[in-house]
């Protein structure tokens, strides 16, 4: 029997869970379907300075060595290495540093623009077995007797189709969550997050710094061509002020936050920003339906873990539903919070992780300051409290 599963969301979460559920869908003669707003993008990428980065754990390049699509992503988006990892807290002696080589790994993790990363795997996906719907977009949706009913918009006219499981994918703006009641958690962290590519007199050497300030945490990750990707996180009060400033004058406030380990900072691309809250779906199974990516979680974005955490749920939900019966349906609700069950405490763990360290410092009050930066210098000097810390940075478990 024919199985239709539909995606809707088909970014680097969506495109991600169609290649791992490609060899199964082969096998047993399933239908993926990408149901994407904006359509696949076409013709030759051109490098952009402003282009938007993701930073990739040694653990997610590991499960794209097993989708074997990690070639295709070296070739396509020449992922940046980071060699070690400089945490350090302004105006304090304490100072960790992670290292490759001592984690006995080729790197901690990978910097690639997000463009080119999804442009490596749209062209993985089997077009025989992943079908894209795009422009559209799911208007509304049903539970059925078997699976779900959805309402599409294509072409501007409107269809409707069956379909087994309805994966949500589509970012943490989701309409469909609010209309099919699932609720989300929202803890906002008072803050901005400033992004931007910046380049400096010295370059990176591969060093992704983690550095925490009155105004909140700062990471410069490295890039191609010795760019360096900004997150800079400031109070919701300052940060408009802060994105009116020149680039000179940006590029001496971030100078004075950072200091001057790589150098003077010399070039600022095109600044963005957005508020920045811990957001966590009530509900993330139901009969005949998922819900991944931000739509699940979104994360503070300064320790790196939310698209990590995601490709994780991704290749956990595309084991689950590999390991049914062949006459089980990718719907059924035990299957799904099998899922869930088996993926939640990886959740957990790493929300509290990420939030923790957010709000650890955050807060400039003295006695936790001067705790944390004893931590930090312990840390260096501990080896295996370091290399706890490595593992749940690259994504690894145990």
């Amino acid at each position: 029997m024919s199985r239709r599963i539909s995606i809707v969301g088909g970014g680097m979460v969506g495109a991600s869970l169609a290649l791992a559920l490609q060899p199964q869908a082969r096998q047993r003669g399933w239908r993926i379907e990408l149901i994407e707003a904006q359509p696949p993008a076409s013709g030759a990428l051109q490098p952009s300075f402003d282009a938007r980065s993701t930073a990739l754990s040694h653990g997610s390049r590991l499960l794209f060595e097993r989708l074997g699509v990690w070639a295709g992503v070296q070739a396509e988006a020449a992922p940046e290495p980071i060699r070690q990892i400089h945490v350090s807290d302004r105006g304090h002696p304490g100072v960790t540093r992670l290292h490759a080589e001592q984690e006995r790994v080729p790197a901690l993790g990978y910097v690639v623009e997000n463009a080119q990363l999804g442009r490596a795997l749209l062209g993985a996906l089997d077009e025989r077995v992943v079908q894209w719907q795009a422009p559209a977009r799911v208007v509304r949706a049903e539970p059925a007797r078997t699976g779900w009913l959805l309402q599409v918009e294509q072409d501007g006219q409107l269809h409707e189709q069956a379909t087994d499981l309805l994966v949500l994918a589509d970012g943490g703006r989701s309409g469909l969550l609010e209309q099919l009641g699932i609720h989300r958690q929202v803890r906002p962290y008072g803050q901005t997050a400033i992004i931007a590519n910046i380049t400096s007199s010295q370059g990176h050497a591969g060093v992704a710094y983690e550095r925490f300030t009155e105004s909140g945490p700062l990471a410069l990750l490295p890039m191609s061509a010795g760019r360096s990707a900004l997150v800079w996180t400031q109070p919701e009060a300052q940060a408009e002020d802060v994105m009116a400033l020149s680039d000179a004058a940006f590029l001496h406030a971030l100078q004075d936050a950072f200091g001057f380990r790589m150098g003077a900072l010399k070039r600022v691309g095109a600044r963005h920003s957005y508020p920045l809250s811990l957001i966590e779906a009530e509900e993330q199974v139901r009969t005949g339906l998922v819900v991944l990516g931000n739509a699940a979680h979104s994360l503070h974005p300064i320790a790196g873990q939310g698209f990590n955490l995601s490709l994780r749920d991704v290749m956990a939900l595309a084991d689950t539903l590999s390991g049914a019966a062949s006459d089980q349906s990718p719907g059924e609700l035990a299957l799904l919070n099998g899922y869930l069950q088996r993926q939640r405490q990886d959740q957990q763990q790493t929300i509290a992780f990420s939030d923790g360290l957010t709000r650890l410092f955050s807060n400039r009050r003295p006695v936790l300051a001067a705790g944390r930066n004893l931590g930090l210098l312990g840390m260096d000097i501990v080896a295996p409290l370091k290399s706890v810390f490595a593992r749940q940075a690259m994504g690894l478990k145990g």
